[in-house]
């Protein structure tokens, strides 16, 4: 059987070469031609269905209410959080791509997803192309995972060619096929390195059809480039069906499984784990998971309560603000946007009275976390603030709500379910937008409910002193008087 032929084809205009360049000659774009297999077409009438009433072959149209429902079995993995993220568990037949940072775990949560799969009676196939056999049962010993039924359930091979793997899957009828990783996965039909987009996404074509064909859920193993966006981005996305990317500090305890697509349940879940000596852990309480325990309530310190899906997580917004010494200040941001926070320095200064023009801020939430909701402005102003005026907010406080440009202060979603969750850790006093808080009756939590962000600050951290804003001279340190007029 004649070896299939590949081309290098410019990902712009279509156009096919024989050779690779770095300038496509018809279109004139630079490093646009990756490595193609060009397939024969299929014959006429070849993989169709029995002739029909339409154009003698293929499906009928129908209505949509009268199509069928499709029943979708789930495999549960044994793994709360993660069946959470995906949705309930691995639909048979998808292609899920787990990404993350090296070192951040992702390794080593399959292979305990492998043996919660195991544990529930199905087989599974661990292809490893980063590792030799050796080092995957070191591994699972060091996990614990070799004295049950892991240990004769996951098959593992060291392979990194799809066309044997999926030879080997064929065979072995596993109801998962683990593949570590997708960047080292290579195709014998083509010339480039493994890695290259040409590999990456002629592997996944190749574990597509087999996950389609075969029935069998196929769970790739995906790295992430400096930019912090997964290798080969765009052509994996969207050839699988699920993205799950793995996310945290690697030398923090705590990590967030967060899906980014997801073609069988929801993108808006997140599952929170610990790193421990025997693996990845669930998070028992994921609520206050990412609070920091303080002696005594400190200056720029302020908690908010976030939404993550459906689960409420309390979370510490953190803020340092001080003089710069030079004549362009320093703005720093961990966790939140970096544009949300100049916004907020500018709504401060003009509608609130507190001027940081002239300082260094510092912007950061505890325990690793990243939260893009605007929810977090009102917090993070009243953070701002407490750290200028060197005063703490009220302790057992917490603050949520959007800032506009005008000062004004707006509702967020979800907000009874934040609140009743703050109540329940034990905290006693929140500041909401007026909007949201008038019709909310939470037990053993006093709602404060103002307008603007003036009224929040005031309502978190009382009146300026000496009858002034609270701001400072960045020379002398002296207290500057602010006008009320805005």
């Amino acid at each position: 059987m004649a070896r299939p032929q590949s081309r290098y084809v410019c990902q712009s205009c279509g156009d096919a070469f024989l050779r690779w360049e770095g300038q496509c000659r018809t279109c004139g774009n630079w490093n646009s031609l990756v490595e193609t297999l060009i397939r024969e077409p299929a014959r006429a009438g070849a993989g169709r269905r029995p002739s029909g009433p339409v154009g003698g072959g293929g499906e009928e149209p129908r209505p949509l209410a009268a199509v069928g429902e499709v029943d979708l079995p789930r495999l549960t993995v044994g793994i709360g959080e993660l069946d959470r993220v995906l949705g309930g568990g691995l639909v048979p037949g998808s292609l899920v791509l787990v990404g993350g940072e090296p070192g951040i775990g992702k390794s080593t949560l399959l292979l305990q997803a492998a043996s919660g799969l195991a544990a529930g009676g199905g087989g599974v196939l661990y292809a490893t192309g980063e590792e030799s056999t050796g080092q995957v049962r070191l591994r699972a010993s060091r996990l614990g995972l070799l004295d049950g039924p892991a240990g004769q359930a996951i098959r593992v091979v060291s392979e990194s060619e799809i066309g044997r793997v999926a030879e080997l899957a064929r065979a072995e009828r596993p109801s998962v096929l683990v593949v570590d990783s997708i960047q080292t996965a290579t195709v014998d039909e083509l010339d480039g390195a493994a890695g290259s987009v040409g590999q990456v996404r002629e592997s996944a074509l190749r574990l597509m059809e087999l996950a389609k064909g075969e029935g069998i859920a196929v769970l790739l193993v995906g790295h992430v480039t400096k930019e912090g966006s997964l290798a080969g981005p765009k052509t994996l996305e969207h050839l699988v069906d699920a993205v799950l990317n793995l996310e945290g500090e690697r030398y923090a305890a705590l990590r967030l499984l967060r899906a980014t697509k997801n073609r069988f349940g929801s993108t808006e879940e997140v599952g929170v784990f610990e790193m421990r000596d025997r693996g990845l852990a669930e998070v028992a309480d994921p609520g206050r998971a990412f609070l920091v325990e303080h002696e005594s309530p400190a200056p720029g310190s302020v908690v908010a309560p976030t939404l993550e899906g459906t689960r409420p997580l309390l979370v510490e917004v953190q803020a340092l603000v001080s003089p710069s010494p030079y004549g362009n200040p320093t703005r720093r941001a961990s966790g939140v946007d970096g544009n949300r926070l100049a916004l907020l320095l500018a709504v401060l200064g003009r509608r609130a009275g507190i001027g940081l023009a002239t300082h260094d801020v510092y912007a950061n939430l505890a325990g690793g976390l990243a939260v893009a909701e605007p929810g977090l402005d009102l917090p993070l102003a009243i953070a701002l603030a407490s750290s200028l005026r060197d005063r703490a907010v009220g302790p057992l406080t917490i603050a949520i709500g959007e800032v506009g440009l005008l000062g004004e202060l707006r509702a967020v979603s979800g907000l009874e379910r934040r609140l009743r969750e703050a109540a329940r850790l034990g905290y006693r006093t929140a500041i909401v937008p007026r909007a949201a808080g008038r019709s909310l009756n939470v037990p053993d939590l006093e709602v404060v409910a103002v307008g603007s962000l003036r009224d929040a600050i005031t309502s978190a951290l009382g009146p300026p002193s000496d009858g002034v804003r609270g701001d400072r001279s960045p020379r002398d340190g002296r207290a500057r008087a602010v006008t009320t007029a805005d």
